[in-house]
């Protein structure tokens, strides 16, 4: 598998995984299964679920990296390209690169109504993305007032062509090791699951299932899962 944005090819895309797999396993009416993809990010596991309505796929992602969380004056940089002040920050969580096989800065934030009325300034973000070598920038929060929803999330990488990202597996899936790891909830056993939504904001809302597998308190293995839904159907002829 190959993924491409409309600037410059990624190691790893998790909405594409998706639904490749999802179309992959519809044309050939496969039953519940695991399949191997090769990818930029490693050689990974997808989970392909056999429902009534169609599948759930469910993605493994790579492996769990933790930069340093980003220090000042970088940290107001990117707040301030955000348009967001220092008091709108949510304290508990450090603004920090996270990745599972293709990185995003995590940004907490207070309030859901501050996130959905964000106005980023995309020249600036991209201009500090080759200044802390990383392209995307996830802003989140706890604020959802939705049931059953965690978290809600926005998505930015201008640097690789895309302003704003619909729902971005690759966001989530990172996003549910920091939380692991800055214990920013509680939960129960050794998997901690929850949903995050996307894409609001722009009128493309998608929901993520996340798993976490946890080892002596921290993350272990990543897993996210969504459904998709087939547009339409052509062939090309070569």
């Amino acid at each position: 598998m190959r993924f491409f944005t409309p600037t410059r090819e990624v190691p790893i895309c998790g909405h594409a995984t998706v639904a490749a797999h999802f179309i992959r396993a519809m044309e050939n009416n496969l039953g519940s299964c695991r399949v191997v993809q090769k990818t930029g990010a490693g050689i990974l596991p997808v989970d392909i679920i056999k429902e009534d309505a169609g599948y759930k796929i469910i993605m493994t992602q790579g492996k769990i990296e933790f930069e340093e969380p980003i220090s000042h004056p970088a940290d107001s940089e990117i707040l301030t390209a955000l348009g967001l002040t220092e008091e709108e920050r949510d304290e508990r969580c450090p603004i920090q690169v996270v990745s599972t096989g293709h990185s995003k800065v995590m940004i907490g934030i207070k309030s859901g109504r501050k996130l959905n009325a964000l106005e980023p300034d995309m020249t600036r973000l991209a201009m500090l993305s080759r200044q802390i070598k990383c392209n995307g920038y996830f802003v989140f929060t706890f604020d959802t007032g939705e049931e059953g929803i965690l978290t809600k999330g926005r998505m930015f990488a201008p640097a690789i062509g895309i302003n704003e990202d619909p729902v971005t597996g690759n966001a989530n899936g990172p996003l549910g090791a920091y939380i692991v790891k800055h214990k920013l909830t509680e939960f129960k056993g050794g998997t901690f699951r929850f949903r995050g939504k996307q894409g609001e904001t722009i009128g493309r809302p998608g929901i993520i299932d996340v798993e976490v597998d946890t080892e002596n308190g921290g993350p272990a293995v990543v897993r996210i899962g969504g459904r998709a839904v087939a547009v339409f159907k052509t062939e090309i002829k070569i």
